[in-house]
């Protein structure tokens, strides 16, 4: 429990910051869907970064996990940095380059033949965040969680900053004649939808700036025989990534090429999922700050002899908070739908879908740990490689019969599967006593639950009182839902506190 108290401590600096930081970005998805009122135009939006989480995979190979590894098993921890860092500096530096002068190339394939600049835009983007990422876990390492979120905080709040001032701001001073002829010089209305990318490309330059100044003291020393090694280890953790980020991200991608034949309604159709899949990642709020801590704590954990009861327990606190997150999502949906345009709401019903998927991920990263540490990471690679096969057989196939409805099942049907053939394998190699019988209960309990309310309770019985009674039940069944938590953890809890 010593550890686990530090484990939420952890996850509480690194989660203020993580939600924190979600929260601002997340803020910025009313901002572009309120504004750019036509689904087509955010769907650029939605592709785009589908490219950038895809390259940063390909760009970092594995390389921040490996710097974990190698930081807890290396003497000079100054070595490890400085091999990582200017193994990563050479290949950015390369792709940058290559970037930059095919540019228009790549706009063609992608048909924007008329817009290279958000290629070459991108292309700096991602350059200085994979740059960034070796500095960054350089502090999760070192324990610096303070610099780290104060880095990611002000990197967040620039690109809020822009965002605001562009989009809105210069706007609204032109369409009220103020300072009309500093705005007009400033702002030109023609790049629309670019400015988004303008905004990222300012706060990742700050955020590379930021963060050399928390290596400056730092002398690198490069090392290739470490660097060997450090491949081999990282090699199949970029397979696994890159497997990750298709499961992520190719539905974007797969949505406008294969929804309609149309490309103006496939576009349509992208917005909106992308609009809508972004209410679904509430849950990955709570993942992504939970992973930043977690990861550096379960290596630490390894060497205690009671690490399989913790790993065990993480496990059943992490499913507890994910059904809650779910449920209590899903109850206020009626408030929660008005995170986007009226015109992007009929993806809605993807959003219990995304939920749950997204809840089925981090149980997968937390059955990873067993070949992290075991160093089968091969096994990873393999498992994370299935999912991709079955992401992108069911997008495939179904995708073009019922569009992008597809896409959000096949999230759900590949992490489901994941985590299945993690737990069965990683159980042969490395058996943790999950505790699956409270697992499944809880995950069973509120799907039933939403079920109730969503299928089965009749609220338009209740007629021009049906908003009022939908809240009023479904605050019930959320409160039912936590008493029954409290009541069993209870306990428990006490117990080992």
């Amino acid at each position: 429990m010593v550890q686990i108290k530090s484990l939420a401590n952890q996850t509480a600096i690194y989660g203020t910051t993580t939600i924190l930081g979600r929260l601002l970005n997340y803020l910025l998805v009313p901002l572009h869907v309120y504004i750019f009122t036509t689904p087509s135009v955010y769907g650029i939006v939605g592709e785009m970064y589908a490219y950038v989480a895809l390259l940063l995979v390909l760009l970092t190979y594995g390389m921040e996990t490996a710097f974990f590894r190698f930081s807890e098993t290396e003497p000079d921890k100054n070595r490890v940095f400085g091999t990582a860092i200017t193994s990563l500096l050479t290949t950015t530096s390369v792709f940058i380059l290559l970037g930059l002068v095919f540019s228009q190339n790549i706009a063609d394939i992608l048909h924007y033949s008329n817009y290279p600049q958000y290629i070459r835009w991108f292309v700096i983007i991602v350059g200085l965040d994979v740059i960034s990422t070796i500095p960054f876990a350089r502090l999760r390492a070192n324990n610096k969680p303070f610099l780290f979120a104060g880095i990611k905080i002000t990197t967040i709040i620039i690109n809020v900053f822009f965002n605001v001032f562009f989009l809105w701001f210069c706007p609204f001073m032109i369409n009220h004649e103020i300072s009309t002829s500093l705005f007009t010089v400033i702002y030109n209305p023609e790049i629309g939808v670019g400015y988004i990318f303008i905004s990222n490309l300012i706060a990742s330059i700050v955020q590379t700036i930021l963060l050399f100044f928390t290596c400056k003291e730092v002398r690198p020393i490069f090392d290739k025989i470490l660097l060997k090694k450090m491949f081999i280890y990282a090699f199949p953790l970029l397979i696994l990534g890159l497997a990750g980020i298709v499961n992520e991200t190719i539905d974007r991608i797969m949505i406008k090429n294969l929804s309609s034949n149309d490309i103006t309604i496939a576009m349509h159709n992208l917005g909106v999922y992308s609009a809508c899949f972004k209410i679904g990642v509430i849950m990955n709020l709570f993942i992504q700050a939970f992973r930043y801590s977690a990861e550096p704590f379960f290596f630490s954990l390894y060497k205690q002899k009671d690490a399989k009861q913790g790993y065990s327990l993480v496990m059943t606190c992490f499913v507890i908070v994910c059904t809650f997150i779910f449920l209590a999502t899903m109850m206020y949906i009626d408030f929660v739908k008005y995170f986007v345009s009226e015109n992007y709401r009929e993806a809605l019903p993807v959003v219990p879908i995304i939920l749950i998927a997204y809840m089925f991920l981090g149980i997968c990263f937390n059955l990873s740990i067993w070949y992290k540490l075991t160093g089968q990471t091969k096994y990873g690679a393999y498992i994370t490689v299935g999912g991709a096969v079955i992401t992108l057989l069911v997008n495939w196939i179904f995708i073009p019969i019922i569009g992008y409805t597809a896409a959000a099942w096949g999230h759900l049907i590949t992490y489901t599967a994941m985590a299945t053939a993690s737990y069965l394998i990683g159980q042969k190699f490395y058996p943790i006593p999950y505790d699956l019988k409270k697992i499944g209960f809880y995950i069973a309990l509120a799907l039933l639950l939403f079920a109730l309310s969503y299928f089965i309770i009749p609220f338009d019985v209740f007629g021009e009182y049906n908003f009022i009674a939908k809240i009023i039940i479904n605050t019930l069944i959320l409160l039912i839902y936590t008493a029954i938590i409290v009541k069993k953890e209870y306990k428990m809890v006490k117990s080992k506190l």
